[in-house]
């Protein structure tokens, strides 16, 4: 078996929804907006995660992960720290900041447990998603391109996941709907390739107030 299929074996295990670090437990804002009537239809609930693709975590989480995959390569402990907290910053409520820690540091517990040992500091510290997923990327040699490409279906597919539980949405109207966002993500991957440093970032004012919302909300499904 080659390096690269080796690093390929290594991305699926990276982005499986069978990963225990608890992204399955969030929703991001989407089940208020369609608990408070939103979004009423599977259409809309894609063109919400859409939205969020193109305009959110494509124009920030996207970019910053390539930043903090280049620091981890590079051994650049400065640029691995501010990358992490300018994208903890940019979290626009409790719910998705507590997420991104919440998250993050599973996933330092679990690729310190698999031998990466530049995750175990990070056990203990404040650290995102994306700068766990990176490192890991780096640390199994998988091409930060290939990287980018799995962290944002990995995001896409919860957020229909999510969209299952709360929607009468069945399996299979629910692959359609991930097979047609699946063509939008290498767009978002090449823009976010291309972003300078000061293009990087943006805000979603309904996702925004939805997440907040939804930390208050009397019901719910999902982790806040």
């Amino acid at each position: 078996m080659t390096d690269q299929s080796v690093s390929l074996l290594r991305l699926m295990h990276l982005v499986s929804p069978a990963l225990p670090i608890g992204a399955f437990a969030y929703s991001q804002g989407q089940e208020y907006a369609i608990d408070c009537g939103w979004l009423k239809t599977p259409a809309q609930v894609e063109d919400w995660i859409s939205g969020v693709l193109h305009h959110g975590i494509g124009r920030l989480d996207a970019p910053i992960l390539l930043r903090l995959y280049r620091a981890w390569q590079q051994e650049d402990q400065p640029g691995t720290e501010y990358w992490n907290q300018f994208l903890l910053a940019s979290r626009e409520t409790r719910e998705l900041l507590e997420e991104d820690l919440q998250v993050g540091r599973a996933l330092a517990i679990l690729l310190a447990s698999l031998g990466v040992e530049r995750a175990r500091p990070w056990r203990d510290q404040g650290t995102c998603l994306a700068s766990q997923f990176s490192l890991a990327a780096v640390h199994w040699a998988i091409c930060p391109e290939q990287a980018l490409l799995g962290y944002l279906w990995s995001w896409c597919e919860n957020q229909i996941a999510a969209a299952g539980k709360t929607l009468p949405l069945g399996q299979t109207h629910a692959h359609n709907m991930l097979q047609r966002l699946l063509q939008q993500i290498p767009p978002v991957a090449e823009q976010a390739l291309a972003l300078a440093d000061d293009e990087i970032g943006g805000s979603l004012p309904g996702l925004a107030i939805a997440s907040a919302r939804h930390e208050t909300q009397y019901s719910r499904l999902f982790r806040s």
